[in-house]
């Protein structure tokens, strides 16, 4: 039986602030391993039975996605773009009703693509487990043996158990205070809820027209009138915006009976706040986990944490702290209140800190870039453009450019002239002049830009050309 895995890859991770931002959230970072948590999501569910992933996703992401999966050497199956987030409810229904009429035989495996599951082959097993049960058209949900009473995750109280590896579920339970929780993982009868499913595109469908039928019309036009975009797919937005925001749990499971759960107790975490990055990261004899260039003197029980290699993390003396730098912001919060740091968020973006949503670098379909200093009239810029990568053919309105290129060969258009420009050459673009660069080498190509005019914001393009099929509000 072929199982496709959906990655739910939306979202903005606010309790993972600063190193998970709007502009690039915690799903597309590597928290506690060399590879992202999305890659690490892919991997999992990639191989023997597995079909290659369908990911829905915001459009300021898809060409992250196919990056993502191309580094890491895994194959990329079709990309479905929200218009806007609206929930886990209908982006199942979206993934749903596209495997129908696609493939219908084939059992859809939904899971989010920023949890931490260390072993990958108990947790295949485990999913195997349930196919069963998913073939004979029953929702199959995956729960997770609780080890301590957390309040930050919903419960499912299991029925009876039958003898088979998927038990009924009696009902969803939603997050408890810290007594009740106590109360839940003490009777053993109940499991952390994990957000992650298994059934056929027909059962779940059919479970929408039962339980959930406003939800159906709307989404089955985003499906039928998406448009193709080079290799992705955008959901019609005009149908999208009339979807109710509701999660898959509120909309469907908590009013199902065909619904059974296969327990899972190899270890899991969905990484929602620092405190669970911690437990993941390991610790010290002192109890004290350290990431980067972080040092701990006299610590005990607390998360030091650097992003940037060139910033030093120093604790003293701390007991039970969060410190994570990155090379803009820094946060340091009591570690018993993790769940909060979403505060911080909301009170910068009241201030209009851009720090609240944004990283000094910005990711493009070419590459990168970051601002390394700007002033009245000018800005330096550090861009990196991966192989094959091409920026689109484009002038400016009020600022001229000057590259230089520090690493790799690029290739550049100015006006009617086209050259390679190597390490340590340099050329100069006038302000108005049409121009293109594009990297034709192997290895990324490195160069240093130096902005001068009037104004300098990204909105200052004239698009001509681009082969990643961007309008002219695109950035970049």
């Amino acid at each position: 039986m072929k199982i496709v895995p959906v990655l739910l890859a939306g979202g903005s991770g606010t309790r993972l602030w600063p190193l998970s931002r709007k502009s690039y959230p915690k799903q597309f970072s590597a928290l506690t391993a060399p590879e992202s948590l999305f890659q690490a999501s892919a991997r999992r569910l990639s191989g023997p039975g597995f079909a290659p992933p369908l990911v829905i996703t915001g459009a300021d992401f898809r060409f992250i996605v196919t990056d993502q999966l191309a580094q890491a050497g895994l194959p990329s199956g079709d990309v479905l773009i929200e218009p806007a987030g609206r929930n886990t409810a209908p982006a199942v229904l979206a993934a749903a009703l596209w495997l129908l009429a696609r493939d219908p035989e084939a059992l859809m495996l939904v899971a989010p693509s920023d949890h931490a599951i260390p072993d990958a082959d108990a947790f295949v097993r485990t999913v195997q487990g349930g196919v069963d049960a998913a073939l004979a058209g029953q929702l199959v949900t995956f729960g997770i043996t609780p080890t301590r009473p957390e309040t930050g995750y919903g419960y499912i109280e299991l029925g009876p158990d039958t003898g088979a590896p998927a038990r009924p579920v009696a009902r969803f339970v939603e997050k408890p205070d810290a007594a009740r929780a106590a109360r839940m993982l003490a009777a053993t009868g109940y499991l952390w809820n994990a957000g992650i499913f298994l059934f056929s595109p027909r059962t779940i469908v059919e479970a929408f027209r039962t339980h959930a039928p406003d939800l159906l019309a709307p989404v089955e036009a985003a499906v039928r009138d998406a448009a193709a975009d080079l290799n992705f797919f955008r959901l019609a937005p005009d149908a999208w915006d009339k979807v109710a925001d509701i999660s898959i749990d509120h909309a469907i499971m908590e009013r199902a009976e065909n619904i059974v759960c296969v327990p899972f107790a190899a270890g899991w975490s969905d990484l929602g706040d620092w405190d669970a990055v911690g437990r993941e990261t390991g610790s010290d004899t002192a109890g004290n986990a350290l990431t980067g260039a972080a040092t701990a003197l006299d610590c005990t029980h607390s998360l030091l944490r650097s992003d940037d290699p060139a910033l030093e993390v120093v604790g003293l003396g701390l007991s039970n702290m969060l410190v994570v730098a990155t090379r803009d912001a820094v946060l340091v919060a009591d570690r018993a209140r993790a769940q909060d740091v979403k505060q911080a968020v909301t009170a910068l973006r009241a201030k209009q800190a851009p720090q609240a949503e944004e990283f000094p670098w910005e990711h493009r379909p070419w590459g990168r870039f970051e601002t390394l200093a700007l002033g009245p009239r000018f800005q330096v810029k550090r861009i990196v453009v991966k192989p094959g990568g091409v920026l689109s053919l484009q002038s400016h309105h009020h600022r001229a450019e000057h590259w230089i290129v520090v690493e790799g060969t690029a290739q550049v258009t100015i006006g009617e002239t086209v050259k390679l420009v190597s390490e340590n050459q340099s050329v100069y673009v006038p302000l108005g002049e049409v121009h293109r660069m594009e990297n034709p080498g192997k290895l990324p190509m490195v160069l240093i830009e130096v902005q001068t005019g009037s104004y300098l914001g990204e909105d200052d393009i004239v698009r001509y050309e681009d082969v990643y099929s961007r309008g002219q509000g695109a950035k970049g």
